[in-house]
């Protein structure tokens, strides 16, 4: 009996004791999790996982700090600075294509235009017979390129006696005797160099002349770009203060390439803004200072008069070492009247033929050079930015006989 009582006594302990468990179980909850801890802004960032091939991460601001002081203290506050790759879209400063053979590389260009002239004469002097028609049609062609009279004449001479003495029929034959007689007519060996190193101390001073429309201010906008990309700093004079527009245009080109642009009011006068850019030009040490003027109307006398006060004011600083004359070699014998009133006021030492590319016939170039006896040392082949080419005349020849 006393057996039977002990175990029921046992029972009764152990299915109380289990009892307990699970009733403290069911009350039990979980902690929360903890709450996450402050970003630590002054820490650095994690390094990246080396070997780590998985898709990279978009570049996030930088984050810097910065301490501001208020009640208590200074406390720090993050700035967020712009993606490396955001900085690097800013705009800056161009690099001008390099001047060397750029009138090579214009050349389909230029002879597009031009192969007219060279096409014309291979073909009139491929004829089996030479007779005095034929050399009429010769010289009428060389005319109508604006070649001129006198040099007209001159190579017509030239090529009646060489193709008679010579006896040359081929077409290569006849193509490399016309290739030498324009050569010689264009004049292989005038100094084309536009001179921007005087003997003596920096700047160089050019000024840029010509009548309104013929691309004055691009041009010299071009030639800035032409003497950079050859190494050089410029200063620009921007002495056109009767168009409104002539000195932001030009600005405009000054800052592509990192120019200075010098400039005065509207309407204020031209040949105290010229001053001025040669006195900055010295002061900043730069290689060449380039004036652009106003574009003159040669039946003017008044604003030609104004042209030849630029010249001496600036030479009050230094002797000019280049004028420029810019005109549109679409404008054929009229060209030749402004060349001549240009140089009766300044002393015309290069010419720029601009519009080359386009209804312009190449005599033009022979035409001017014989009219002021200085040689064409740029050309303008186009509108971009650096269509503007030192005159190469062997390219220019090629360019108008085609190959």
């Amino acid at each position: 009996m006393e057996t039977v009582i002990l175990a029921v006594v046992i029972a009764v302990v152990v299915l109380g004791a289990l009892g307990g468990l699970i009733v403290g179980s069911r009350r039990k909850k979980p902690l929360p999790p903890p709450p996450p801890a402050a970003p630590d802004i002054t820490a650095p960032p994690a390094e990246p996982h080396v070997g780590d091939e998985a898709e990279t991460p978009r570049e996030e601001p930088r984050r810097t700090i910065e301490e501001v002081d208020l009640p208590g203290g200074p406390a720090p506050v993050v700035v967020e600075e712009p993606p490396a790759e955001e900085l690097a879209e800013a705009p800056g400063i161009e690099i001008p294509e390099p001047t060397e053979g750029r009138l090579v590389r214009l050349r389909a260009r230029l002879s597009r235009s031009q192969n007219a002239l060279g096409k014309g004469l291979l073909n009139l002097l491929s004829r089996e017979h030479l007779d005095e028609d034929t050399w009429e049609e010769i010289e009428d062609t060389l005319l109508t390129a604006d070649v001129g009279v006198q040099p007209t004449q001159e190579l017509v001479e030239r090529l009646r006696e060489r193709v008679k003495v010579l006896g040359t029929r081929t077409p290569e034959g006849l193509r490399a005797l016309l290739r030498e007689e324009l050569l010689t007519l264009v004049g292989p060996d005038m100094d084309r160099t536009v001179r921007t190193e005087p003997e003596t101390s920096k700047p160089g001073i050019v000024m840029v002349v010509g009548v309104n429309g013929t691309g004055k201010t691009t041009t010299t906008g071009k030639l800035a770009r032409v003497l950079v990309a050859d190494g050089r700093t410029v200063v620009l004079g921007a002495a056109d203060t009767f168009r409104a527009a002539a000195a932001d245009q030009l600005q405009t080109w000054g800052e592509r390439v990192g120019a200075h642009t010098v400039r005065g009011p509207e309407g204020g006068d031209p040949a105290s803004v010229a001053f001025d850019a040669v006195k900055d030009g010295k002061e900043m040490g730069c290689d060449v200072v380039l004036i652009d003027t106003a574009g003159r109307l040669h039946t003017k006398t008044g604003l030609m008069d104004e042209l030849g006060k630029v010249k001496r004011v600036v030479e009050k600083h230094a002797p000019l070492d280049e004028v420029l004359l810019v005109l549109d070699a679409t404008t054929g014998q009229n060209g030749l009247v402004q060349a001549r009133v240009f140089a009766e006021v300044v002393d015309i030492t290069g010419i720029v033929l601009t519009k080359l590319d386009g209804t312009a016939k190449g005599g033009i170039v022979v035409a001017v050079q014989r009219e002021l006896g200085v040689p064409v040392k740029l050309v303008g082949l186009g509108e971009g930015a650096d269509d503007l080419a030192p005159f190469e005349p062997g390219a220019f020849v090629d360019a108008l006989i085609g190959d």
